[in-house]
């Protein structure tokens, strides 16, 4: 049983993302050490990509070799897996044990001397939520892709008010988004330094909402009640982390609501000069 049923094209996406891997392992060389490559040689003892006690040109290529893997593991990433539901889930799981081996090994490989639980942590939570983020989501898009094909054949009723039924499938996505991650990183995260949660509310909630967001805009249009959704759900995080944390969330209400809105009237715009270009 292979992957894909067809080669070229996965095969392309493989090199492609595994150049763009080795082009991002050295620009993150070059900025948290930019004297490695102007004006000091090259130099591959990174600050950052590489800190260990195996020979400095092993570890050098052993950077290389795992952000190039870890490069092609994305590229395969943006293609579709499977037609059906089991094969799907399989080797998305396949997919997912793979690329969380190549990202450990790399941890392994730059933090030798670090505790395992607090790197599985920082590294390896964050990723699987990600993961599991931009799963879910993808998922959501395909089962509203099922339900266009099923309103054109004329097996589904009209729009519904205020698009309440098309955004009904998203709002697990949001529920997910807006509440249950960013609590399991709140009670994950580090009470001093709470990285976790600033990388939550400048990463992973904005463009979380931007995207889900502008994937129902272009299929249904304005959807009013996924930006209030995703508010409602940021405010009960809010509520709960009130009661083991005194980091102050209320911007992230407003993170929320905007990112989504936002990409809510991408989404309708595109859908809208879409419709104006069919014949």
């Amino acid at each position: 049983m292979t992957v894909f049923d067809e080669k070229k094209r996965p095969l392309l996406r493989m090199m492609t993302g595994g150049l763009l891997g080795v082009a991002g392992f050295l620009l993150l060389g070059w900025i948290t050490q930019p004297g490695a490559f102007l004006g000091g040689g090259w130099d591959f003892d990174f600050t950052f990509c590489y800190n260990s006690n195996v020979p400095e040109a092993l570890g050098a290529a052993l950077g290389f070799l795992l952000w190039f893997l870890f490069g092609v593991e994305v590229g395969t990433a943006t293609l579709p897996f499977a037609d059906e539901g089991k094969a799907l889930l399989l080797r998305s799981l396949c997919h997912f044990g793979i690329m969380a081996l190549t990202l450990w090994g790399w941890v392994i490989l730059n933090f030798p001397y670090e505790p395992l639980p607090g790197l599985a942590l920082t590294f390896l939570l964050p990723f699987a939520l990600c993961y599991l983020l931009i799963w879910l989501g993808r998922w959501v898009g395909w089962y509203a892709e099922v339900a266009q094909i099923r309103e054109r054949l004329g097996l589904a009723p009209g729009p519904s008010p205020l698009k309440w039924r098309e955004t009904l499938p998203h709002i697990l996505f949001s529920a997910f988004l807006c509440l249950l991650l960013p609590l399991i990183l709140r009670l994950c995260d580090d009470r001093t330094t709470p990285i976790l949660s600033v990388f939550y509310a400048v990463v992973l909630l904005p463009v979380g909402g931007l995207c889900s967001a502008c994937s129902l805009g272009k299929r249904h249009g304005i959807c009013p009640l996924y930006p209030l959704a995703c508010m409602a759900f940021t405010l009960v995080f809010i509520s709960l982390a009130r009661l083991f944390s005194n980091i102050a969330d209320g911007e992230l209400v407003l993170i929320a609501f905007v990112s989504t809105l936002l990409g809510n009237l991408l989404g309708a715009g595109i859908k809208a000069l879409r419709g104006r270009r069919a014949p």
